[in-house]
């Protein structure tokens, strides 16, 4: 069942449905990665929608989604996309780690990805220079959760 639930989460995904994403964690689902810490399927799946939106309002063009090793609690993806705060192109590779309630539903989700790696790409020169320290880190954290805030305000 968390297989199919995996599949089913990176399936919505590659199709950009935020919604679909949101319906497969639990309601006391935890995220975390490198820019969000996220508890509750509403923040969540506030997350995916935003992510998905921004997607397909400025970078439908180059959207594509990878995804391999799908065990009963892990995948391993790869996201080709714009990233909408510089325009830039990237190709995050992102190893997932799950767990489930007793519903086959996603109770926690934690995704690991090189930071610099991604930095670099997305946003240039700072990225190449300050990729690797907590500052910039802490920068696109603080970012990443006032955009959330405003799209989930917005959202209602």
């Amino acid at each position: 069942m968390s297989q199919a639930t995996i599949e089913r989460f990176y399936a919505a995904f590659a199709q950009l449905d935020g919604e679909a994403m949101q319906a497969c964690y639990a309601a006391n689902a935890s995220f975390d990665d490198e820019a969000f810490s996220l508890r509750g399927r509403e923040e969540v799946g506030g997350m995916w929608r935003m992510l998905c939106d921004v997607t397909k309002a400025k970078g439908r063009d180059v959207w594509r989604l990878e995804v391999s090793d799908i065990t009963d609690h892990s995948a391993h993806w790869e996201a080709h996309y714009r990233f909408s705060a510089t325009g830039r192109l990237v190709h995050n590779r992102i190893d997932a780690a799950f767990t489930f309630d007793a519903d086959g539903l996603i109770l926690t989700h934690r995704d690991r990805f090189d930071f610099w790696a991604w930095a670099r790409q997305a946003l240039g020169t700072p990225g190449l220079l300050l990729g690797w320290s907590g500052f910039l880190r802490d920068k696109v954290r603080a970012q990443a959760a006032k955009n959330l805030a405003a799209y989930r305000s917005k959202k209602g």
